[in-house]
């Protein structure tokens, strides 16, 4: 069988030319707006989990008190309490967990969109300027995007967090517990109150411990392709 010969004029297929500027500041645009979009509905879901944490805690509570003035505060009283109690706190915790996660979510778009930002400087330095977050994909860059105006910034950023407020929500609950368990137990007030506050006290530090070793692991294994530099003058 005879291959079918290649005809002498013909010229390899020319190289196709490299997309225009416009089209490549469309695509990351459009990028840009789909992480926008993403970001938003991550933080909204979160508002909502914690909100209905929150009535879901508060209504537990008061069915507690309601029983306890029906039921005299007796022995069935005390079982009923440490069942809500529970509840709640197995809730809370579901909850701290999906509040860490959609933290760590949400400085992920932070930091792909620092990194479009300075794909947008690549195509026109001259933008830089004008730039209020930050177009560098590391710790520094995403700083400054969650505050652009620079300065002491790191606690009033961590303080004012939803995972710290969980976390000082399920403190609360975790003593509450721990100290109505022991006092059920028999154990004086004076003692139990302390060791219920040590239960807190010890569950909050271990959640910020724990948030901020998960926070020390995406910039270990993440590193950045724009790291920060002076920002471009005007000129």
């Amino acid at each position: 069988m005879s291959q079918e010969s290649v005809p002498a004029d013909s010229e390899p297929p020319a190289a196709q030319p490299p997309p225009a500027l416009s089209i490549r500041a469309q695509l990351l645009a459009t990028e840009h707006w789909s992480l926008l979009a993403s970001r938003s509905t991550t933080q909204g879901e979160v508002l909502t989990r914690i909100s209905m944490f929150l009535t879901f805690t508060s209504a537990s509570l008061l069915s507690v008190a309601l029983v306890g003035n029906a039921t005299q505060f007796s022995d069935a009283f005390r079982a009923f309490a440490l069942t809500i109690l529970g509840i709640d706190v197995l809730v809370g915790l579901l909850t701290h967990i999906r509040v860490m996660s959609v933290g760590m979510e949400d400085l992920m778009y932070v930091v792909a969109m620092n990194r479009l930002r300075a794909a947008y400087v690549d195509l026109d330095p001259g933008v830089a300027p004008y730039l209020m977050a930050g177009f560098s994909d590391d710790e520094e860059g995403s700083k400054r995007t969650y505050y652009f105006f620079g300065g002491r910034k790191d606690f009033s950023q961590v303080a004012g967090s939803s995972m710290v407020f969980m976390g000082a929500v399920n403190a609360a609950l975790i003593g509450l517990l721990a100290g109505s368990a022991l006092l059920v137990a028999g154990l004086p007030v004076g003692p139990a109150v302390g060791l219920a506050a040590v239960a807190g006290l010890a569950f909050f530090a271990t959640s910020l411990l724990r948030g901020k070793r998960r926070y020390d692991e995406i910039w270990r294994n993440n590193p950045p392709m724009r790291p920060s530099r002076a920002r471009p003058s005007a000129d």
